[in-house]
């Protein structure tokens, strides 16, 4: 590869892996090109980060683009005639920026028993005003609302920034509370759009599959399957009494997929975004299957996930759509404000309760060691 722009397939690995890589073995660019598989076909955009999850800036120029062109680019190559590309990459890096999380908490409550509801302030492009306004709208309603509300148990809204960049936010709330902060949150609710147009209706279950992927490509800790149905199953059922269908999504790609991972059960909403919308949510839920490339009919263009589409303004959101959501969301977080399971326990209840919870869970793994709930053994 000395001397030569790197051509790299979308895959399983970070984006910063195969940047790393290619730089590794002398290469002088790369360029990353979609998937081609249903909803990975357009221009993407991603954030590099490395076999660790850490952000870092390339040597070389990096370019992202569609499906089509890569495949173009790989065949000239296969027939003989490699393209000649010139790259040029301008990057602006400024190690003393600084990003913030929002966080506010109800006065009352157990503080043992720590109920997060959480949104994300940033947007991949533009005004942002469906992915992640929406969202950080309706955990702001429910938050005025409750405001004179004394729940059993502690609420914390949480507005995090750097989710696009790759949960950034999120993973450094989780990973700088101390053990004993982190034992009394005992649940997520997160909000990641609720205003979609050409909307489905999606619930966060840590056993379903990713939005995008379409299978369920992360494990989490056991004790996270089964308590995470408890404010799910909730959501459910708000959207069964108005006539509203459902389906069950993964947390990945979500701010409740850190939450997860540490152990914290999570649940949540959203209304999925114009670009991975199936034929069968449209038999579901009405509306068209996904604008892939930003084909018309669309509601929105593809204003979300196509690059340079500046579009993601008020008109993005459907506000028929974002209030029943919201009220589904709410519906979540009224419930778990006074969810009595851990309310009045002491740390030290607390803290056995889960050693039980976790030891009960393990027991049934060694019994039925080719089985892990939620996910088949591959």
């Amino acid at each position: 590869m000395t001397g030569k722009i790197a051509l790299i397939q979308r895959g399983g690995c970070n984006y910063g892996v195969k940047v790393l890589n290619a730089q590794a073995a002398g290469a002088v660019g790369v360029v990353i090109f979609n998937e081609g598989n249903p909803g990975r076909t357009a221009v993407i955009n991603g954030s590099l980060l490395d076999a660790n999850n850490n952000p870092f800036t390339p040597t070389i120029p990096v370019a992202f683009t569609s499906f089509d062109i890569g495949q173009s680019l790989y065949n000239q190559y296969q027939a003989g005639t490699p393209p000649h590309l010139a790259i040029s990459i301008s990057v602006f890096v400024d190690p003393n920026r600084t990003d913030w999380n929002v966080i506010a908490e109800s006065k009352t409550g157990d503080p043992n028993h720590v109920v997060v509801v959480d949104a994300h302030l940033d947007a991949i492009y533009g005004a942002g005003m469906l992915d992640n306004a929406s969202g950080s709208a309706t955990i702001l309603n429910v938050a005025e609302q409750m405001r004179k509300v004394h729940p059993k148990n502690k609420l914390r809204f949480i507005w995090f920034g750097g989710e696009e960049l790759g949960l950034l936010g999120s993973d450094y709330y989780v990973h700088n509370l101390s053990a004993a902060e982190l034992s009394r949150i005992s649940y997520d609710l997160d909000a990641d759009v609720t205003a979609t147009p050409n909307y489905l209706i999606g619930v966060l279950d840590p056993a379903a599959p990713d939005l995008f992927g379409r299978t369920v490509s992360e494990t989490f800790p056991t004790n996270v399957y089964e308590p995470s149905k408890i404010a799910r199953d909730m959501g459910v059922d708000y959207l069964d009494s108005i006539g509203k269908n459902h389906e069950f999504l993964s947390p990945v790609g979500t701010d409740a997929f850190w939450f997860n991972k540490v152990g914290v059960p999570a649940s949540g909403v959203l209304t999925g975004q114009d670009c991975c919308k199936s034929a069968e949510e449209v038999g579901l839920f009405g509306g068209f299957e996904g604008n892939f490339e930003g084909n018309i009919p669309s509601f929105d263009g593809g204003c979300v996930d196509l690059p340079f589409r500046w579009c993601d303004n008020l008109d993005n959101n459907d506000p028929e759509v974002m209030t029943f959501m919201s009220r589904a969301f709410d519906n979540m977080v009224i419930r778990m404000a006074f969810d009595n399971q851990f309310a009045g326990h002491s740390q030290q209840k607390l803290t056995n309760a889960r050693a039980a919870m976790r030891a009960r869970a393990s027991a049934v793994l060694r019994k039925r060691p080719n089985v892990a709930r939620g996910h088949t053994v591959k």
